[in-house]
């Protein structure tokens, strides 16, 4: 297959099976943070030519698993406390609001739980199975279920510029306790099914906002600033150690 700008164009399932595989390494530490995406030893490790590898890298990129550089060209994220908070704020913004929304919908009689519910209960098995990747993905999915129930284009939009971050961050703290999370989707899931936007939202904001403080102690060993706002102190000294 040839590599260069006038060759065929790349197989829409080879790329996707690219980007799950990178993000999939991504995730589990198998490529550090901060690296360079080298495209030549990558493809030669997957055994594609660079044509899927250069259609799979700007979708990584559109999740937030790899950003470009000056002089570097595209590089492995690397995570800082700022980028956790950021994260948690992005989804305080998309996630509630469409929780809200999709709950009215749902009210309304305009949208159907099947596949929330059909997520949560895919959940529940990967809890089960033990999988730290498999348990952050299916957790992931049951978000992005939300935002699609919702109905709004734009908001499932911001959603799929996260959703790659969000599995991340599930997965880095999958020391955290899985059925807490597991017993709050299934709250948010109800609350949804019952056309309650007010309680909706007022779930959705605590389920998110309740981990943001774990998962900075988790990655940085943070604590509070002492005025007692959002900011948070790095103690480590570094990015977190993947596991």
């Amino acid at each position: 297959m040839s590599d260069g700008g006038s060759g065929p164009a790349a197989d829409p399932l080879l790329s996707e099976t690219v980007r799950d595989i990178l993000q999939e390494r991504i995730i589990r530490g198998q490529y550090a943070q901060g690296s360079r995406v080298k495209e030549a030893s990558l493809a030669k490790e997957l055994g594609v030519s660079r044509v899927p590898l250069r259609a799979a890298i700007p979708q990584l990129r559109v999740r937030g698993l790899v950003r470009t550089l000056p002089r570097r060209g595209a590089v492995v994220f690397r995570w800082t406390p700022d980028a956790v908070n950021n994260l948690f704020d992005a989804r305080l913004a998309i996630e509630v609001a469409a929780a809200g929304y999709a709950a009215r919908r749902v009210g309304r009689g305009g949208g159907s739980t099947d596949s929330l519910v059909d997520a949560v209960r895919r959940s529940r098995q990967a809890v089960e199975n033990g999988d730290p990747y498999d348990i952050a993905v299916a957790s992931t999915l049951i978000h992005q279920r939300i935002v699609e129930l919702a109905g709004n284009d734009l908001l499932s939009s911001a959603m799929h510029a996260v959703e790659g971050q969000l599995a991340w961050i599930f997965f880095l703290t999958s020391a955290r306790d899985a059925r807490l999370a597991c017993a709050e989707h299934d709250e948010l899931c109800d609350a949804i099914g019952s056309g309650s936007v007010e309680l909706t939202r007022a779930l959705a904001y605590a389920h998110i906002e309740s981990g943001r403080a774990p998962t900075l102690t988790v990655m940085y060993g943070a604590a509070p600033a002492s005025d007692g706002d959002a900011g948070w102190t790095e103690r480590s000294g570094g990015t977190a150690a993947v596991r």
